[in-house]
């Protein structure tokens, strides 16, 4: 039987580098964020006393309906040992995931929030000319419009942030690893080394220096070319912020993770 594992957490902060990382073993499958995550919300909620039968439903049938979706969605053509889902959405979902898979194990990709809403920033400024699926593909609004609504609770900064607090702080905090951003740019064989010693996973010899990956079709779709674009070489790239100073130092404090005594649950910060 293979292993479910998950990579969630913040945007812009290294998921979908540490996903073409890991499909360079042959053991492994990885991907950029998919339609998992929708399509176990949206079963949820059917599932729920929305549904004027829901009397019929047993929690033992949602655990089998649930367990299906995910055991038909990675059916017979995926030919890996050991699978990792994507999506910012696991990280509130980590008590579910643990009822279908005990032994689950979920890599939280995390970097300083004001380099990601620099990032996602940068992002809308190099494509002036497309407006972007981030914001509903309205072509208006400002810096501070946009720092405001990727950081509110619904917004993609915002949601993704509250649903690492959640696990992190939370009863399954065990099953949670949070990887670094700086640490996966400048050491990766570090990072990597982490993420296998978590999982439990035999190391594998990581090629740093030839890293492979193309979503150009969806990046264009979602009016964002260069969304999942990374470099064929792991490296770390200084440079200055695009963002107005009083936005960047409002993010600035919000790096939780590094404040050891609030790591109640001994949370593995690589």
């Amino acid at each position: 039987m293979r292993s479910m594992h998950f990579l969630s957490g913040l945007p812009r902060s290294g998921s979908t580098l540490l996903a073409a990382l890991l499909r360079q073993n042959p053991r492994f499958h990885a991907n950029m964020s998919g339609p998992l995550a929708g399509m176990v919300n949206a079963m949820l909620g059917e599932m729920s006393d929305r549904n004027e039968f829901s009397m019929y439903i047993t929690n033992e049938q949602r655990r089998r309906v649930l367990s299906g979706l995910f055991e038909n969605y990675y059916g017979a053509e995926f030919k890996a040992e050991v699978i990792f889902d994507t999506s910012r959405t696991w990280c509130s979902k980590l008590p579910m995931l643990c009822e279908l898979f005990p032994r689950v194990k979920m890599i939280a990709c995390v970097r300083h929030v004001s380099w990601v809403v620099d990032s996602i920033e940068r992002l809308i400024r190099n494509n002036a000319l497309q407006p972007s699926s981030i914001f509903n593909f309205q072509p208006g609004g400002t810096v501070y419009t946009r720092a405001e609504g990727v950081a509110n609770g619904e917004g993609m900064v915002g949601f993704a942030y509250n649903a690492l607090k959640e696990a992190f702080y939370g009863e399954h905090a065990q099953h949670l690893m949070l990887l670094q951003y700086e640490t996966l740019v400048r050491d990766p064989a570090k990072a990597m080394a982490a993420v296998y010693e978590f999982i439990g996973e035999p190391l594998f010899q990581h090629d740093f220096d030839n890293v492979q990956f193309d979503a150009e079709t969806f990046d264009q779709r979602a009016g964002t070319p260069g969304l999942h674009a990374i470099g064929k070489k792991v490296l770390a790239r200084e440079r200055t912020t695009v963002l107005p100073p009083d936005v960047f130092r409002r993010f600035e404090n919000d790096a939780f993770w590094l404040n050891a005594q609030a790591n109640v649950h001994g949370v593995r910060v690589v």
